[in-house]
């Protein structure tokens, strides 16, 4: 199979109804091993090309690690996180969510794997992130990335107190209403 990252950005945004809900599971890896129809038909991808694969094969480019470094670090602590999220297509086209990850626990409490539902995005959302996440990328791009993650990530934080948010989660909270 392709890689999604081997096909190049289209530019163009895809849309799902807002009585759609995308979801899917993955082990505690991040491999899928469910994904719903209105996954599969959004993505462009089958399901066999879904199944077993990294969820990370979906990240669109444009999306700050930063961002992913806040999700994986909740849902790894076993909290759950809201998030605003740029997807790729198998095309190169993109799509927004808000997305909702849970971890999912065994008997004894250990992380077995990961629970995402999401769902469209208002317009006036994605006003207020994309251009916070252009901002983060600017930060993120060029010289050594570690050091480019610690200062995007202090810079979420920055701009997330400057548009008067105590957290990311209260910016999505309120944003994502």
């Amino acid at each position: 199979m392709a890689r999604v990252s081997d096909t190049p950005l289209t530019g163009r945004r895809r849309l799902f109804g807002d009585d759609e809900l995308i979801v899917t599971k993955t082990d505690p890896t991040g491999r899928i091993t469910y994904a719903n129809d209105v996954f599969v038909n959004i993505s462009g991808f089958a399901e066999n090309e879904l199944l077993g694969q990294p969820h990370s094969m979906i990240r669109h480019p444009e999306m700050p690690r930063a961002v992913f470094k806040l999700l994986w670090d909740r849902i790894q602590a076993g909290r759950e996180i809201f998030a605003f999220v740029c997807n790729r297509a198998k095309n190169g086209d993109h799509y927004w969510v808000l997305a909702h990850v849970t971890p999912n626990f065994d008997a004894a409490g250990g992380i077995v794997g990961y629970h995402s539902s999401r769902r469209t995005m208002a317009d006036r959302a994605l006003d207020a992130i994309e251009p916070l996440y252009r901002a983060l990328n600017e930060v993120e791009h060029g010289g050594d990335r570690k050091e480019a993650l610690v200062r995007s990530s202090a810079r979420l934080e920055a701009e997330v107190a400057r548009l008067g948010y105590p957290s990311y989660d209260r910016l999505i909270l309120d944003l994502g209403r």
